[in-house]
């Protein structure tokens, strides 16, 4: 079967076009799970090729992410979500985490991939507090003015603002990215919360691991995945204090539980953090 076309078992929803490796798709792929092609599979096979451990690029994000939401949900009196570039639904979504712990959350996922658009459904039957809708998170402004985010969410009121594994997506000037989390954080009311979670460049001894991964994410046909370093990803926080412990991480992000096994070089590869604004 030639390279990027669809087993003809694999149902493609209308709008999708299963020759382009789709974000959403390889991270699908990452995470084991069944809503993706083999354009997409090739991506995960040429980052397994640089660093076998590759998948726990996907499987640390989605901890942090999974861990951040219980912290706020429980911790912070925050009741609104914004979930940027939410992705495929899988388990243990936002809305799932914090309305597990407290019920009257409201959350707006933002995505513009037609698959994601087209497998959304599931979460709007859920509950009438869980809201798809489809927008550019690279463009704040066409996400801030969005119809269903202004109905849904009151911004005069504290938000939470999840930006998990996306920032690193965006192509392009390279200072772009902390200039759209500035219009996003300009946007929030005091008491609010920005989560960001990004490929680390860990300036160490698996920096060269870390570029060889970018190196095969941006030449492949995902077309990105920019890691940075630890001073360049506090740029996108902004003037935000930042919660205990900090940038750091996914995997020592709140662990939930002492650490018995070594991180293999993959881990050392990603990094979390949640920023409060006063």
């Amino acid at each position: 079967m030639p390279a990027g076309t669809a087993a003809p078992s694999e149902r493609v929803p209308v709008g999708v076009d299963p020759t382009r490796a789709s974000i959403a798709r390889v991270y699908d792929a990452f995470l084991n799970g069944k809503d993706n092609y083999e354009i997409d599979r090739e991506v995960l096979r040429g980052v397994q090729k640089k660093a076998p451990e590759a998948q726990d690029l996907a499987t640390e994000n989605r901890g942090f992410l999974i861990r951040a939401c219980r912290f706020l949900a429980a911790q912070t009196g925050v009741t609104q979500y914004l979930d940027l570039g939410s992705g495929l639904p899988t388990a243990e979504n936002t809305h799932q985490v914090v309305q597990r712990l407290v019920p009257e959350s409201t959350v707006v996922y933002v995505d513009n991939d037609p698959v994601v658009l087209a497998h959304g459904r599931a979460l709007l039957e859920e509950n009438d507090l869980t809201h798809l809708t489809s927008a550019d998170i690279f463009k704040p402004r066409e996400v801030l003015e969005n119809a269903d985010v202004r109905a849904n969410l009151d911004f005069s009121q504290p938000v939470a603002l999840l930006q998990a594994g996306t920032l690193h997506h965006h192509v392009g000037d390279p200072d772009e990215p902390a200039r759209i989390m500035r219009e996003y954080i300009d946007a929030l009311a005091p008491g609010s919360y920005v989560v960001i979670s990004h490929f680390l460049d860990p300036e160490n001894e698996h920096s060269a691991v870390a570029r060889k991964m970018e190196d095969v994410f941006v030449h492949s046909p995902m077309g990105s995945g920019t890691f940075r370093t630890h001073d360049e990803l506090m740029e996108l926080f902004g003037d935000l204090e930042m919660v205990p412990p900090g940038l750091i991480r996914c995997a020592d992000w709140w662990p939930d539980g002492p650490r018995i096994k070594p991180l293999n070089q993959v881990q050392h590869c990603i990094a979390g953090g949640i920023g409060r604004k006063k």
